[in-house]
Order: C-alpha cells, then sequence, then structure tokens
C-alpha cells in the first residue's frame, strides 16, 4: 500500500478526514496513472457540477476552465497509456480519492448560490494544492517512464495555474 501518497492526497479538501501514517515506497507507473486518470476525472466532475449550479459567471469560467484542461489532460493520459501498451493499475490510493470526491459532491449538491460558489472554489483551491504537492513530492520523482514523467511535468505546470485562478476567484468571492 502506498500510504505516503494515500496520506498526501488523502490531505484535501476532499478527504480532509482521513488521518494516515507515511511510508516511503512509492508508486509504480501503472498506479501513477490511474491516480493521475482519477485525479482529473475528480475535477472534470467537480466542474461540471459547478457548471450547473453556479449563476456566478466568475466560478462558472474557471468551472469552465477546469473542464476544458482537465479533459485536455485526461485525454492525453489515456493516448499516452495507449501508446506504451500500460494498463492503469486501481489503487487504494485512487479508491480514496474517489470516494472522497463522492462525499464532496454530495455536500455540494446541498447547497445553494453563494454558499456552494465559495464551497467549490475553497475546495478547488485545497484540491489543486494538494494535488501539485503529490506531483511535485511524490509521483514525478516516482515515475520511471521518461513520457509519463513528462505529462506529469506538464500538468503541475497547469495545475499550479488552476491553483492560481482558484485562489483568485476565491479572493473575488469575499
Amino acid at each position: 500500500m502506498h500510504v505516503r501518497l494515500l496520506a498526501t492526497v488523502a490531505a484535501l479538501g476532499l478527504a480532509g478526514s482521513l488521518s494516515l501514517a507515511t511510508a516511503a515506497d512509492k508508486p509504480s507507473d501503472p498506479q501513477i496513472a490511474h491516480i493521475a486518470y482519477t485525479a482529473g476525472a475528480i475535477d472534470v466532475e467537480a466542474a461540471k457540477q459547478a457548471i450547473a449550479k453556479s449563476k456566478n459567471k466568475e466560478v462558472v469560467a474557471f468551472a469552465e476552465s477546469m473542464l476544458r484542461d482537465h479533459e485536455a489532460v485526461k485525454q492525453q493520459a489515456l493516448d499516452l497509456v495507449k501508446k506504451l501498451n500500460v494498463t492503469p493499475e486501481d489503487n487504494a490510493t485512487s479508491q480514496a480519492l474517489s470516494k472522497a470526491a463522492t462525499a464532496e459532491r454530495d455536500k455540494l449538491s446541498g447547497l445553494e448560490g453563494a454558499a456552494f460558489d465559495k464551497a467549490y472554489v475553497d475546495n478547488e483551491v485545497a484540491y489543486h494544492k494538494q494535488v501539485n504537492s503529490a506531483l511535485e513530492g511524490l509521483l514525478i520523482p516516482s515515475a520511471q517512464n521518461a513520457e509519463l514523467k513528462g505529462l506529469l511535468e506538464t500538468g503541475l505546470k497547469l495545475f499550479q495555474g488552476h491553483q492560481q485562478h482558484a485562489e483568485h476567484v476565491a479572493a473575488a468571492l469575499k
């Protein structure tokens, strides 16, 4: 079990209630591929929810950019997995992310208006901080395949921009 990565991503706003110890073991490339795909898919679903629920133009524009960018990266990841003939491997981290994302979507579905907007954007800030930290601290260093590592590095630059954008939107909502 890759507890260190799970601890890193479990600290997300999505999974903040999990408390885990750290370990030195590293995920394999197939596990990294699945984690990265899962993290992107989670943000796609969150963006779709925000587009459907929010009436705030800035929040909707942010969600549309998340949808567009994460769909593009998700497709690049799928193309790379096919090219490399790698089967993404489900793992405890991707499962925990999915479970926490479902809980967060359920929580957000009960909110409306400004309360929804604030909760969505605050979660996006926290989510991108933690995903960026996991990319920098574990996923990129653990990736063995150069093309996978390159895709993760490109994703990191994009997601750092997402974090800044989310922080800007959060500041505008206050």
